[in-house]
């Protein structure tokens, strides 16, 4: 079987090829007992999520070792807080996806459209906030509040303003999932504004 940082390295190479993420960033965590396995800062514009074990960091969820890692990845602080508020999340994506960043550049929530995303409810904005700062961890913890049953199944989600998308899961496979689904249901509504 893969180990942890192997998995999070394949998960990447998937989402980067199905434009779930991009050039510009995001990063991917999980969650094992008390420690966090999260990508590297440069994971996208420097490596093209072509990453190598020893660009998966690793430290205790309870502390900031991890945030006093210089290559630790800029929205750590958001990956930490999440798991330390949510004990059933078992994986993070923060990504740019192409389908859902017009919907982070407007500040408007995705509703669900298709059978398969009814699960996510509408995926709501959170209060905006500077990217990488204590606030927008706080804010995407505010948005994931109550939503702890849809990340015991399978996963839930929050946008943040100008800057993309934060999906919490029970583990890194069903994170993936959701991504992917939420991304093509952005694409739904998106595409129905040219059906006569």
């Amino acid at each position: 079987m893969a180990s942890i940082p192997q998995q999070i390295i394949y998960a990447g190479q998937r989402l980067f090829e199905r434009n779930l993420l991009d050039m510009a960033g995001g990063n991917i965590s999980v969650r094992h007992g008390d420690t966090i396995y999260i990508t590297a800062r440069y994971s996208g514009s420097q490596r093209h999520w072509q990453n190598k074990v020893e660009h998966i960091l690793t430290g205790k969820i309870q502390g900031n070792e991890l945030l006093n890692n210089p290559n630790c990845s800029r929205e750590g602080k958001a990956h930490l807080a999440i798991y330390r508020a949510f004990p059933e999340v078992g994986a993070i994506i923060h990504a740019h996806s192409f389908h859902i960043l017009p919907f982070c550049a407007a500040a408007r929530p995705i509703e669900p459209v298709l059978e398969q995303t009814q699960k996510f409810g509408t995926i709501r904005v959170v209060e905006d906030a500077p990217a990488h700062s204590l606030d927008l961890a706080n804010n995407i913890v505010a948005g994931l509040t109550g939503q702890e049953e849809r990340i015991k199944k399978q996963a839930a989600a929050v946008l943040m303003p100008h800057h993309g998308i934060m999906v919490a899961g029970k583990d890194l496979l069903a994170t993936v999932d959701a991504l992917e689904r939420i991304d093509w249901n952005a694409y739904c509504l998106l595409a129905q504004k040219s059906l006569a």
